[in-house]
């Protein structure tokens, strides 16, 4: 982890320690959501984003701009204080930012919600695991 640069990190939107799987849970009779359903609520998504960007450049929220985010980022009142509360305490970069609402907005999708949640938020600021665990070493 040393090695690797803020500014690298910067530039990925998700990343997040998958720890190993313990056998128990690997012999273990629960099963997850079905591939065919994660399927349907990727594709639907797509179409999400495909009708909301129709005329522009764009195909997908991680395609965005500056412009587009400003535009498309519609943030249910109080939720937005949760990203700054994030910012302020993590040291995010600017880009970290727009990566997090970037990706927020695509949870936002994936639940079907045209008003993105604090929820949503929270759960964008999970996967900037490495940018936190910078500050460890």
């Amino acid at each position: 982890m040393s090695k690797i640069s803020g500014p690298l990190l910067d530039r990925i939107d998700i990343h997040i320690e998958v720890p190993a799987v313990k056998y128990k849970d690997l012999t273990g009779d629960t099963t997850g959501e079905s591939s065919q359903k994660i399927r349907q609520r990727v594709n639907r998504a797509r179409q999400i984003q495909l009708q909301r960007f129709a005329g522009e450049k764009v195909y997908c929220n991680a395609g965005m701009q500056s412009r587009q985010i400003k535009k498309y980022y519609k943030i249910e009142d109080g939720a937005d204080q949760l990203l700054e509360i994030a910012i302020q305490q993590l040291g995010l970069s600017a880009r970290a930012y727009d990566r997090i609402l970037k990706v927020s907005r695509t949870i936002a999708d994936l639940a079907e919600s045209e008003i993105i949640q604090a929820e949503h938020i929270s759960e964008a600021i999970q996967y900037r695991s490495l940018d936190r665990s910078l500050w460890l070493y």
